[in-house]
């Protein structure tokens, strides 16, 4: 008979304390790293900040980055992910304020250009992501955040329009295509406020004549 080797509670105790400490400090140093790098990658862009700056700023070594990060594109793209994710929860949480339609599109319009003039969002989403990642995996990535919400607020104008079943998707890829060619002209701007009042006088002629029709279908 083999004999068990019994195990002290204290010492699981103890090890699991130890395990949360490292998870913790881990969760930690890794947040530290992304909150530096999204103000470094906002000031300097993405070919004008190193990782030597990013470990100097987050006040770890190169092998805390580096457990993390694998080289500096994965850093940006998971700075990068970050951002697009905090602006689609804004966008979302900002059209929930409303239930009718019209108003939640024109909500949803007036806090994605906000967002579009703010710098963070400006210089990492639309003017570094598409030079860093390459055009094909930005594109790919904008387009999980924001064609989602495009495609429900079109979903619910055609509905209370009485129809349109069958030309959502077409209406979705028009509208997604308006909101992104804003947002590159809202960034792009010298004056990126009066650049966001253009557009959105523009999208907004379009929802009040969209809404002026007896019906889609």
């Amino acid at each position: 008979m083999v004999p068990t080797t019994k195990v002290h509670p204290k010492s699981v105790l103890r090890a699991a304390r130890k395990t949360t400490r490292r998870q913790d400090y881990s969760s930690s140093t890794k947040r530290a790293l992304l909150d530096n790098a999204t103000t470094l990658f906002t000031d300097h862009g993405y070919a004008g900040t190193s990782l030597d700056e990013v470990v100097a700023a987050a006040r770890v070594t190169k092998g805390a980055l580096y457990h993390h990060f694998p080289s500096k594109l994965a850093l940006f793209e998971a700075v990068f992910d970050r951002v697009q994710e905090g602006t689609t929860r804004e966008v979302e949480k900002a059209i929930s304020a409303s239930k009718d339609p019209w108003e939640r599109a024109q909500i949803g319009l007036e806090k994605f250009l906000e967002v579009c003039r703010e710098p963070r969002f400006r210089r990492i989403c639309i003017q570094e992501g598409p030079v860093a990642l390459g055009h094909e995996r930005w594109h790919e990535a904008e387009k999980a955040s924001s064609l989602g919400i495009v495609q429900r607020t079109v979903d619910d104008l055609l509905a209370d329009l009485g129809g349109g079943d069958n030309l959502n998707e077409a209406f979705g890829a028009v509208f997604y295509g308006a909101i992104r060619s804003a947002s590159e002209y809202v960034a792009d701007a010298e004056d990126p406020n009066a650049a966001s009042e253009e557009v959105q006088a523009a999208i907004g002629a379009i929802l009040a004549g969209m809404r002026l029709l007896p019906t889609i279908g």
